[in-house]
């Protein structure tokens, strides 16, 4: 693990988790966030908090009301009827209290499947549902910026989309991570992409991890 070594000490590693949602929290956040920007997103999510104390109220309003309090995300009209349907399948899945803290008592892979049988979310979406949240359990979420750079590395194939990636790259990493380990892991490689190996015109001469990345030693012999 060369790679994260130097990517962790590069960026600062070990990083302090930016949530503390608890895990159904942490899901409804991921959903609005979708194809929305970070900010755009915490904004519609805080008004929903505001205007709605706790999910089974969300759940219980007239869908007019959670559109408007999700007004600064994208597509508001196609995510509150859908946040209202998310929240209704898991309160009849659980037959009890409106939450997600039973994800805990799973061995992860079936915590994540659970969660992918919920329309709209994918392996992505589960992964920070269970790595973001309380419950800080070592799954690991790929975006776009950690799927770039790991196909740059050649740790993955050129035609894996985001989705194969993830159970791919998971298998790379040593058995037995916390979930500080891979929250890191994550974390170096997203900011890696963000800050160096861009999607256009990557800075190949300043890269802690050049010697290691194919893409990079060919692009710059060239």
């Amino acid at each position: 693990m060369l790679v994260h070594a130097r990517l962790c000490a590069e960026y600062g590693a070990p990083f302090p988790f930016f949530s503390t949602k608890d895990p159904l929290s942490e899901l409804i956040s991921a959903l609005l966030s979708h194809r929305t920007r970070n900010q755009d997103s915490h904004r519609a999510y805080q008004q929903l908090r505001t205007r709605f104390p706790d999910w089974e109220q969300v759940r219980d309003a007239p869908t007019e009301q959670v559109q408007e309090a999700i007004s600064a995300c994208t597509w508001p009209e196609q995510k509150a009827p859908r946040l209202q349907a998310v929240l209704r399948e898991i309160t009849e899945r659980c037959a009890g209290p409106c939450n997600l803290l039973f994800l805990a008592d799973m061995p992860i892979a079936e915590a994540r499947s659970w969660l992918e049988t919920i329309s709209g979310v994918g392996p992505k979406t589960s992964a920070a549902v269970l790595l973001f949240s309380t419950l800080r359990i070592p799954a690991m979420p790929v975006d776009s910026h950690h799927h770039r750079v790991a196909q740059r590395l050649g740790l993955i194939g050129p035609k894996v989309g985001e989705a194969a990636a993830h159970k791919l790259l998971e298998a790379l990493l040593p058995p037995g991570w916390d979930a500080q380990q891979v929250y890191d892991h994550h974390e170096a490689f997203m900011f890696h992409g963000q800050k160096c190996c861009y999607f256009h015109t990557p800075a190949c001469g300043r890269c802690v991890v050049l010697d290691q990345c194919p893409f990079g030693q060919a692009r710059v012999q060239a």
